[in-house]
């Protein structure tokens, strides 16, 4: 598991090989993520909007943003957590995620909240020791 504090707002993430929706002899292989995002402050807050930053294990970078997560902005009162499960594919056996929630206080103030990088590592990618 992965996970990043900002502001008291806590992520978590944990990604999850999906053996039986990858097909590496054609170059596809598919994770889930779970995310977990608490909010340990004393204030309400609504996630307005997400932005990802992918990359695979050429190094190349896929970009999302949008508004909310999986078609939603959920408010987060003090003490209140979101719990969701998304998913990406790669052409690669291993890759990188991280990115960044917005987020929306009462008053109306936008922040953003850090979602720690995470590794997304399938059973085929080679090992080599040094």
């Amino acid at each position: 598991m992965y996970s990043k504090t900002t502001r008291m707002i806590t992520i978590t993430v944990q990604p999850i090989y999906l053996p039986n929706q990858s097909c590496p002899d054609k170059n596809r292989f598919v994770w889930a993520y779970q995310v977990l995002i608490e909010n340990n402050s004393n204030e309400t807050v609504q996630l307005r909007s997400r932005f990802w930053r992918i990359t695979d294990g050429f190094g190349q970078i896929q970009e999302v943003s949008g508004p909310g997560v999986l078609g939603v902005q959920p408010v987060l009162p003090p003490g209140g957590k979101y719990e969701y499960t998304s998913g990406t594919p790669l052409p690669t056996p291993s890759g990188i995620m991280t990115g960044t929630y917005q987020m929306e206080t009462e008053t109306g103030e936008r922040f953003d909240v850090a979602i720690p990088a995470f590794s997304l590592d399938s059973p085929h990618q080679p090992i080599s020791l040094h």
